[in-house]
């Protein structure tokens, strides 16, 4: 069974980019850390003052998401609903 955040997720590519969520255009940095084993994204609005920022955790018992001052649903929805202007390789 396929995880449908996780792959939305996958498919943001590494580092700066840009792209649309809800016709707007957003950019974004997405990092790993830990080889891997963690990750930090941050999204912000161009030219408005929405953001949505997130932690996530590979862990042995599954992924461990953690949003950052933003309910879960948010972050979810924004991954989701992104669509970058490049797709990760």
């Amino acid at each position: 069974m396929t995880d449908p955040f996780r792959e939305a997720l996958g498919r943001i590519p590494d580092g700066y980019s840009e792209g649309l969520y809800e016709g707007r255009r957003w950019r974004v940095e997405k990092t790993r850390h830990s080889g891997g084993r963690s990750l930090k994204f941050y999204a912000r609005e161009l030219g408005g003052s929405d953001f949505v920022s997130l932690n996530l955790y590979h862990l042995a018992g599954g992924d461990l998401l953690k949003p950052c001052e933003m309910p879960e649903a948010k972050v979810r929805a924004f991954i989701l609903g992104f669509k970058p202007d490049r797709i990760a390789p």
